[in-house]
């Protein structure tokens, strides 16, 4: 059956109010999509799809999963209420306004860097992923997950509600003005060639609140 006869399938059933055509089927065959179709109020599972971008103006009030998707880009301004998983999709960066309620996870993704107006209010995962930059005065109000990362250096001022894993990243010295408000976990990298006052006074006049766990 070919596109224009489904989309006429879709259209009569519609008028009866019998049935709406599906979302995804509607933005690849370029169909006008309605409010209350790029509002999806609870959570979605889009992971292991062929999905390769989603619908300008869409939102997730819940999760929004996309894991091992082959998802490439997300809209501008795109807003998720909870939680956000783009771990193994093909996603390269993250789009400006990008608004997540909780948990942002880039695990294991090919993203080099973050823009400067993500607002995350929960953890960041980036364990595995091949991030290179964070912006000077970076915040992430839960834990941050760099562990396995390309990243070689910290921004100042940068702030992490709770723990900070740098495990195994090619990181080798630590910034002024670093807060941490748990532990730092910095095992296989060459920080632990530095005794807990010489990372301490490395960072004033930030902290780290928590224990500088090396194993």
């Amino acid at each position: 059956m070919n596109k224009e006869t489904l989309k006429r399938i879709f259209d009569f059933l519609e008028k009866k109010g019998e049935h709406r055509g599906p979302l995804f089927w509607k933005h690849k065959n370029n169909i006008p999509l309605t409010d209350e179709e790029l509002n999806i109020e609870g959570n979605l599972d889009l992971s292991d799809t062929n999905i390769t971008s989603l619908p300008k103006g869409f939102k997730v009030g819940g999760s929004l999963n996309l894991f091992d998707s082959k998802i490439e880009s997300l809209p501008e301004g795109f807003e998720v209420g909870e939680h956000l998983t783009l771990t193994y999709s093909r996603i390269k960066s993250l789009p400006k306004g990008l608004q997540v309620g909780k948990d942002l996870v880039l695990s294991n993704t090919s993203i080099k860097m973050l823009p400067e107006d993500l607002d995350v209010k929960g953890s960041i995962d980036l364990m595995g992923s091949n991030i290179k930059f964070l912006s000077k005065g970076f915040i992430v109000y839960g834990y941050l997950d760099l562990t396995d990362t390309e990243l070689t250096s910290l921004p100042e001022g940068l702030k992490v509600g709770k723990w900070l894993s740098l495990s195994s990243s090619k990181i080798t010295s630590l910034p002024k003005g670093l807060e941490v408000g748990d532990d730092l976990f910095i095992s296989w990298t060459t920080l632990t060639k530095y005794t807990d006052d010489e990372l301490r006074k490395m960072i004033k006049p930030g902290f780290i609140k928590g224990e500088i766990e090396r194993k």
